[in-house]
């Protein structure tokens, strides 16, 4: 029997282990299903969700040049189920960018004097917003050392 990667097939758990679960598929041959193809959610012990003897449906996921088959029972699952309908989806419009204070537009007179102005004005802002997060910084740190 011919197997394809991605294909769904049903099989029979043969062996548990603390790393996963081999599971016996048709045509005589075995695959391993990790602890980490196991289920969806976290798992601890894998006897918790499969049994000896169980039949599980398995999804191929590779089979590598030493004939090793890796197996998947979550990924069969999601398989099985039915995907829901992709309903179109509209941009939200994005709200308009935050302005902490009104910025004027750029003036069209002397171009270097102009922008000399709007630089000395932006120092000033800078110096005293600095100078109120160190006062606020000092402030917190004697607070602490007492």
């Amino acid at each position: 029997m011919e197997e394809h990667i991605g294909e769904i097939l049903e099989g029979k758990v043969t062996g548990i282990t603390k790393f996963g679960a081999f599971v016996a598929l048709p045509g005589g041959k075995s695959g391993l299903v990790h602890i980490s193809e196991v289920a969806n959610a976290f798992v601890s012990d894998v006897s918790e969700h499969v049994q000896l003897g169980q039949t599980v449906k398995v999804m191929l996921l590779s089979v590598t040049p030493e004939g090793k088959i890796n197996l998947s029972i979550k990924r069969a699952l999601a398989a099985a189920q039915p995907k829901p309908e992709m309903r179109e989806r509209r941009p939200e419009p994005r709200p308009a960018p935050r302005q902490d204070r009104a910025v004027p537009p750029p003036a069209e007179t002397s171009g270097n004097q102009d922008f000399e102005d709007r630089l000395k004005k932006f120092m000033q802002e800078s110096d005293s917003r600095i100078a109120d997060s160190r006062m606020y910084a000092d402030h917190r740190q004697r607070r602490r050392s007492r």
